[in-house]
């Protein structure tokens, strides 16, 4: 929906019905511009007359011409709104056909007023009253194009808001089809940790995990899909998300959290790094007997925010073949980062410094509080 204006004047523009785009309602708006239109006709064609000394009597026939003008063009236009439905071959030659005939018929009128009211004396026959077809007929044909020309334009703009919103709807589900796609092994194994500390009577450590992933799980659900969160938000998850992990895991998952201050305001889509986590875990945690460390950077970089997701794993090709990433989860990531910042995102992989995997992510520093998903 097109914004509407605001301010001081708002009342005063509604008063007089413009505190909506002129356009919105089609019949008022052709309303308007006819009688203005048409209003315009009669004052210019009485002032050339009155200009050229043709006498009071002149109005009267420029108010005649412009009566006849204005019903003629509205029996038109009642035509044209179901030729502009038709095949544009059709729509062109009847419309011609309806201007000539238009034409013909506004000629004969003016001739007879102007021999009427003005020239007494004029006996017009047969084609004489066809004199003034020429005129009468670039003044009909310009009201037409003028018909077709902001019909068409309305139907445009109908057609590409409708595609607009489509597309938004289409990338809307997409991100909530993308933001849904959590492993499902996570939650199968840590319902199956929850069962086997049941099975060995440390209840003390399934509530603690089961309230774990119950808050999780909540937060999953209750963040809009497409909405996005700050980076201190996505950290906390992620520590929530990590605690569960590490009770499975214990000293073998050893997380590191380095977020610079001037970086928790950014704002990112809601579990885009969780993914990342879980990757690191499955090819780096649980392929070593030792486990793996894992490190979450944050760090500014002019009016972007780099985020590092590095491993001590295998790195890459080094987990066992029962192991080896398919590329979904990457793949998501990067579609979630195309659908919320277009180009104005970096995505790489590379090898880190500990012989690991490392994920960067580069996002622009928005800290609106609104969301711009």
């Amino acid at each position: 929906m097109r914004p509407r204006g605001k301010g001081p004047a708002r009342p005063i523009l509604a008063g007089v019905g413009l505190d909506r785009p002129f356009f919105d309602d089609k019949n008022r708006a052709f309303w308007v511009l006819q009688s203005i239109g048409w209003s315009g006709y009669f004052i210019l064609r009485s002032l050339s007359g009155l200009a050229n000394s043709m006498g009071a009597m002149f109005v009267v026939h420029a108010l005649l011409l412009t009566a006849t003008g204005y019903s003629l063009t509205l029996l038109m236009a009642s035509l044209y709104r179901r030729l502009i439905t038709m095949r544009a071959i059709w729509t062109v030659i009847i419309s011609l056909g309806t201007v000539a005939l238009a034409a013909a018929a506004f000629s004969f009128i003016e001739t007879w007023s102007y021999s009427t009211f003005l020239r007494p004396d004029a006996k017009p026959a047969g084609v004489e009253y066809l004199g003034a077809i020429i005129l009468d007929f670039s003044i009909l044909a310009a009201w037409s194009a003028l018909y077709y020309g902001i019909n068409y334009y309305l139907l445009l703009e109908e057609e590409i808001d409708q595609r607009a919103q489509l597309e938004s709807q289409a990338s809307t589900a997409q991100l909530a089809m993308l933001r849904y796609q959590l492993n499902p092994h996570f939650l199968f194994n840590t319902l199956n940790s929850i069962s086997t500390l049941v099975l060995l009577k440390q209840t003390e450590r399934a509530n603690a995990m089961l309230s774990r992933l119950s808050s999780f799980l909540r937060y999953t659900l209750v963040n809009e899909p497409t909405a996005k969160v700050t980076l201190v938000q996505e950290v906390e998850t992620l520590k929530l998300y990590l605690e569960i992990e590490k009770m499975r895991f214990e000293d073998r998952l050893r997380p590191h959290f380095k977020i610079d201050a001037d970086t928790i305001g950014a704002r990112l889509p809601s579990l885009l790094l969780q993914p990342l986590i879980e990757n690191a875990i499955k090819y780096a945690v649980t392929s070593s007997e030792q486990g793996a460390d894992i490190w979450i950077n944050a760090r500014r970089e002019g009016r972007a925010v780099r985020i590092e997701v590095a491993d001590s794993g295998p790195g890459p090709g080094g987990a066992p073949v029962d192991a080896q990433s398919t590329g979904v989860g990457l793949a998501n990531i990067q579609d979630r980062l195309t659908q919320a910042y277009g180009p104005a995102h970096g995505f790489a992989t590379r090898t880190n410094e500990h012989g690991g995997f490392s994920v960067i992510i580069e996002i622009p520093l928005d800290t609106d509080q609104k969301d711009h998903s």
